[in-house]
């Protein structure tokens, strides 16, 4: 069996991209392992016509954010990669400087301690200073950060087809293929 994907949700706007992550990924039959903080919680009922619960539904495995004995938070528990989609600033913070106080963060630190692919999908703007530092030394920690920008080339005609394809490309640093990119022909 290949090992599970971890997806966190953190409260930031944009928690569609995390629970389309967690539906491609059921869909191309990817396990995962689910952590939300409790702001994703609050941004999912602000945001999206669904339910927590139903979210929940979407992971093979979801852990509680305060379960620090979770699998997630051990480096021996093997795992292909961490996306963390959104990523607020807060939680960003954390994994840059090693300090967690969730799940959350302490399975992204794993991540990077572990030397194991992790996909911070930050979103914010602007940005100031201490935001870009914070970002270059995530960079330089192995992390990546992949703000959720769409890719107009692809020409896309709704808001599902910009996330679809930025979830795409996000699960292309995993060298997984969920058939919703438009790739580029030149």
């Amino acid at each position: 069996m290949t090992a599970p994907m971890v997806v966190g949700i953190s409260g930031a706007s944009g928690v569609v991209f995390g629970v389309r992550l967690l539906e491609v990924l059921r869909e191309v039959g990817v396990a995962t392992h689910l952590v939300m903080s409790r702001s994703a919680e609050v941004t999912i009922a602000h945001e999206l016509d669904m339910k927590v619960a139903a979210v929940r539904e979407l992971a093979t495995v979801v852990h509680a954010i305060g379960d620090i004995g979770a699998t997630i938070s051990s480096g021996s528990f093997r795992t292909r990669g961490m996306i963390v989609a959104p990523c607020s600033m807060r939680s960003m913070s954390e994994i840059a400087t090693g300090v967690t106080s969730s799940l959350l963060t302490r399975a992204a630190d794993v991540m990077l301690k572990e030397r194991r692919r992790l996909v911070l999908m930050v979103r914010e703007t602007p940005l100031h200073t201490g935001h870009l530092r914070t970002m270059v030394q995530l960079s330089e920690m192995g992390a990546i950060v992949a703000p959720p920008v769409p890719a107009f080339y692809a020409r896309p005609a709704s808001i599902d087809e910009m996330v679809d394809h930025t979830v795409g490309r996000v699960l292309d640093l995993f060298d997984i293929e969920v058939g919703t990119v438009r790739r580029w022909r030149g």
